[in-house]
């Protein structure tokens, strides 16, 4: 019996004769590979997806309390705001001279800060990762540094909420609710 050459051995199909379908296979795995890295590297972080936005959120401090950030609340945190493209903070309420931020949640900020800090708690802290389009968008912010299509990070700490569920845990538990 003759040994084929190893030219004629190919571990798998040549593409040449299947008409590019397995470069065309390979390259879709190999992207898909990414996705699933991407993904896994976003999870591995500990930052989490929130759904319908493309922010996403890691808790650096775990809050207390009953009384969560919902829609509608007028709540009072510590920010800040960095530039991620340049790691340059453009704004923080604790820097000197600033004081703590009042909102209302459900439309009173940026798309990715209302979004990531919905369900914080008293004292929770949270790194947001917010893409230009749900911060400042194409524009940008120039008078704060914020560059067009600049994408931001926040940090964001829940100082007091006033609202519906902290009116409830009040008098369930009848504690205030606000950070000392």
């Amino acid at each position: 019996l003759k040994q084929p050459s190893h030219s004629s051995v190919r571990p798998w199909p040549s593409t040449q004769r299947s008409g590019g379908h397995f470069l065309n296979m390979t390259r879709l795995l190999g992207a898909l590979a990414l996705v699933l890295l991407g993904c896994t590297a976003l999870a591995e972080d500990g930052f989490h997806a929130i759904q319908g936005v493309q922010t996403t959120y890691k808790t650096l401090t775990e809050g207390t309390g009953e009384a969560v950030v919902e829609k509608g609340d007028s709540v009072t945190v510590h920010a800040t705001g960095i530039v991620r493209q340049t790691d340059k903070k453009f704004w923080s309420t604790k820097d000197s001279g600033q004081q703590p931020f009042t909102y209302t949640a459900g439309g009173g900020v940026i798309t990715g800060w209302d979004k990531g800090a919905m369900g914080m708690k008293i004292g929770e802290v949270r790194l947001l990762m917010i893409p230009a389009a749900e911060g400042y968008g194409a524009n940008g912010f120039p008078a704060w540094g914020i560059p067009k299509n600049g994408d931001l990070s926040f940090e964001i700490e829940v100082l007091t909420i006033k609202g519906k569920s902290a009116t409830k845990a009040k008098r369930l538990h009848g504690a205030a609710f606000s950070r000392p």
